[in-house]
């Protein structure tokens, strides 16, 4: 017994669908040619390839017009539906491109972010206030583990360690400093020695936050056994206990140097000098949309000015 046979539908061509949707409402091919710019032969052709693609007419031919069959009606609904979010898709991604609308989201820690994100963030809000900058303050050990799992666009950090699937872009070169109040033994000199830190209470952060591996290797370079008398896992804890004069706090220069006044004195720690890199942080492989890019631009012109 013979099996019936059926056409093998073609699905339509975005071309196809604007075609059909012009002469449906036109009923005319040389009005439907005009409005889509191209030669009535070419429309023709155009409604024949749908019609042959979809295994039905959608047209009957008069000498004069165009009258719409059955299928036309119903096809028409879901064409002009399709061409419709065709439509608002192009919008949107224009929009997006044109930084009308978006969102970006940063991952960086707390210190860091208090020391180079409020000026760019001001500045690209004001720009473009249609764009929503979501923070995601994390711990240093979330970090790199925030941008791999693409929760967040990018990241701003000192990743103490270089990662495989990231890539990391150098935005300013910092130092370690140390914070004396005013009238503190070593207050009066222009830099402090490692080695002199020896005796006096020292105040920095808890083992394994930030950048105390940076300070134990450092004091174990000089020789010298810091006299930590506290711990904290806030810098900011740390900048007003030396304010105090509860001890000598070591910290990122460009931290100890906010809210400067006149009874806190910031001197470089040198033998060694301990840098470390602040990084914009990307997943390798992964493309910045629009607007992350842009205020990645704002970010890089803030810190230069």
């Amino acid at each position: 017994m013979n099996q019936p046979h059926f056409p093998t539908l073609r699905p339509p061509t975005l071309k196809q669908l604007r075609a059909f949707a012009a002469v449906y409402e036109l009923r005319k091919l040389t009005a439907a040619a005009q409005r889509l710019s191209i030669t009535q032969s070419a429309i023709s052709v155009l409604i024949r390839q749908l019609e042959d693609g979809l295994g039905t007419r959608l047209f009957d031919r008069t000498t004069r017009s165009l009258r719409p069959t059955r299928a036309a009606d119903e096809t028409i609904v879901v064409v002009e539906r399709i061409l419709r979010d065709l439509d608002s898709l192009g919008t949107g991604l224009r929009d997006l491109t044109a930084l009308r609308r978006g969102r970006v989201s940063v991952a960086v820690t707390p210190t860091l972010g208090e020391i180079v994100l409020p000026e760019a963030l001001r500045q690209f809000v004001r720009q473009h206030p249609n764009i929503h900058v979501a923070v995601d303050d994390c711990a240093p050990d979330q970090f790199v583990a925030r941008v791999v799992g693409e929760h967040v666009d990018f990241g701003i950090g000192a990743p103490e360690r270089a990662a495989a699937d990231v890539d990391t872009l150098t935005l300013r070169r910092d130092h370690l400093a140390v914070v004396l109040p005013y009238g503190h033994a070593l207050a009066s000199q222009r830099q402090v020695r490692w080695s002199q830190l020896a005796g006096h209470a020292v105040i920095t952060v808890r083992p394994g936050y930030g950048i105390r591996p940076l300070i134990d290797a450092a004091a174990a370079r000089a020789g010298v056994s810091l006299n930590v008398v506290n711990e904290v896992a806030f810098l900011s804890t740390a900048l007003w206990m030396a304010d105090c004069g509860l001890g000598a706090a070591i910290m990122p220069s460009a931290y100890a140097a906010r809210g400067a006044h006149k009874e806190r004195v910031v001197l470089p720690l040198v033998a060694p000098k301990v840098s470390r890199d602040v990084a914009l942080v990307t997943k390798r492989g992964r493309s910045l949309s629009s607007a992350a890019q842009h205020l990645v631009d704002v970010l890089v012109d803030t810190l230069k000015s």
